[in-house]
């Protein structure tokens, strides 16, 4: 579960997460990913870069 929008400048990056992670998979570099769906601020690219998906993890203790 990406944040919505950014921490620190507050643009929504939320949309892009799927088609960035569908691509990432795909072995297709992150810079070029990231600079094709208009990431351009450092602080936009580290919520994608240093995400962790954690959701399947917290499951079991619900």
């Amino acid at each position: 579960m990406i944040p919505v929008r950014c921490f620190t400048c507050g643009k929504v990056i939320s949309p892009a997460y799927e088609e960035f992670k569908r691509r990432k998979e795909a072995g297709e570099d992150p810079k070029k990913i990231l600079d094709d769906l208009g990431l351009e601020r450092y602080c936009c690219r580290r919520m994608f870069l240093a995400h962790k998906e954690i959701i399947d993890d917290l499951n079991p203790y619900q």
